[in-house]
């Protein structure tokens, strides 16, 4: 049986790990909010990036969207998870929705998958599948563009030797402040469908700007543009997802912990009262002793 003062250390520990939990807490939903507003941000920059579309999909086709895409070409596919743990089934829902997706392509010989965070590398490895490389996941907004910047220069470099010609992006989106789900998006081959949206759109002023540039040299850069907006915002929204998976996560290490408090202050109340039962009987059967003697 637990002595008192076992118990009140019991108490005094799970009081200790409550305060640390909420303050984890907190700095989930502080998080969530820094990080959806990271990805709001980009609007204007992803719209700038649009017009630059519109303006050069205006009259003369572009000789990279006539090209013929090789069938035998492979893809390059990036899995966005976490560095760090408590955040549940965060990593292995996003590393089996990406292999479903994936289902049925020869990854082995056309394949490349790249992960962000140590905990998807782990997650795909439990399911058998080879990572060519990994990057660790920012502890920041400011270490998200080094990192945007250097799987831009890989996949330009892959796409131009011929070795991939799709691109797709496996990530968790918002779907609340403390809800989120899969989501996947391709960059290669692009969209015709959102360029034919684009090429559609009314210019916001009466006057098209004109450019000096080669046609499909500026639609190269403006592509990059793309690419780095799309995997920034990726970046940031999974962020985001993690620390709503966190969030929830420490939501119910809290209420666990709240109803082992009620039960240890439970067992240390009748543990208590025992105790000063015990006492009081001490006294009384003393005070009796006492009594019986001094008659006799």
């Amino acid at each position: 049986m637990q002595t008192i003062e076992t118990i009140r250390r019991n108490i005094k520990s799970a009081e200790d790990l409550r305060d640390i939990v909420k303050t984890m807490r907190t700095l989930s939903a502080v998080n969530i909010h820094h990080f959806d507003q990271a990805v709001e941000s980009t609007g204007d920059y992803y719209r700038s990036v649009e017009m630059g579309f519109q303006v050069l999909l205006k009259g003369e086709t572009v000789a990279a969207l006539e090209q013929k895409e090789e069938s035998r070409c492979g893809f390059y596919a990036v899995v966005f998870g976490s560095d760090q743990g408590l955040c549940g089934g965060f990593n292995e829902q996003i590393a089996a929705y990406a292999l479903k997706e994936l289902e049925g392509e020869n990854m082995a010989e056309n394949g490349i998958i790249v992960c962000i965070g140590a905990r998807a590398l782990a997650s795909l490895e439990e399911r058998k599948q080879k990572v060519a490389e990994v990057f660790p996941l920012p502890g920041s907004l400011a270490g998200i563009t080094p990192i945007v910047q250097q799987l831009v220069m890989a996949i330009t470099d892959l796409q131009a030797t011929g070795k991939i010609n799709r691109v797709i992006l496996f990530h968790h989106k918002l779907v609340s402040q403390v809800s989120y789900q899969p989501n996947h998006m391709t960059l290669l081959p692009i969209d015709r469908t959102w360029l034919d949206s684009i090429r559609q759109k009314k210019w916001p002023s009466h006057l098209l700007p004109s450019f000096t540039m080669e046609r499909d040299t500026l639609f190269s850069s403006l592509f990059r543009q793309y690419m780095f907006i799309s995997l920034y915002r990726a970046f940031a929204e999974s962020m985001a997802c993690e620390n709503a998976a966190r969030l929830l996560s420490m939501q119910s290490a809290e209420k666990n912990i709240e109803e082992r408090l009620e039960q240890i202050n439970a067992i240390y109340r009748s543990e208590r009262q025992s105790s000063i039962t015990s006492e009081l009987l001490d006294i009384v059967s003393g005070f009796e002793a006492l009594r019986t003697a001094g008659e006799t």
